[in-house]
């Protein structure tokens, strides 16, 4: 009984790392995605992350008689790209990103993290 006790222990702790390896940490995908950076801001309760969010062009309907824009929300965790992005707000640009299942408090409040900036118009 006490040897079932403890393999049953180790598939539990086993089950529990790979669910949080996955959730968490497992990239799902990659992408770019391209349009004007609405606002990037640094903010956080007790993580403080770089948070963002980029306008796409087009229009959507999320409910009948309604129009919006897509918006596209992302973290960022590397510094030296966040405080570029912070610098060309506004601009248009293109943003590589990595989708993960799960988000974590010290990664940012998104599941897409942006890791990369592909190319920022100046023609404005």
């Amino acid at each position: 009984m006490k040897k079932f006790l403890w393999i049953s222990l180790v598939v539990i702790i086993a089950a529990l790392f790979i669910y949080i390896g996955i959730r968490y940490y497992f990239v799902l995908g990659y992408g770019t995605k391209a349009g004007e950076l609405n606002y990037m801001v640094y903010k956080g309760w007790l993580f403080k992350t770089y948070e963002g969010k980029l306008i796409q062009p087009g229009l959507r309907s999320m409910a009948p008689n309604t129009l919006s824009t897509y918006e596209f929300q992302f973290s960022v965790t590397d510094t030296a790209i966040a405080r570029r992005l912070m610098i060309n707000s506004g601009k248009n640009m293109v943003l590589h990103y990595r989708e993960y299942v799960g988000s974590v408090p010290w990664r940012g409040y998104s599941e897409f993290v942006v890791d990369s900036i592909v190319s920022i118009d100046n023609g404005k």
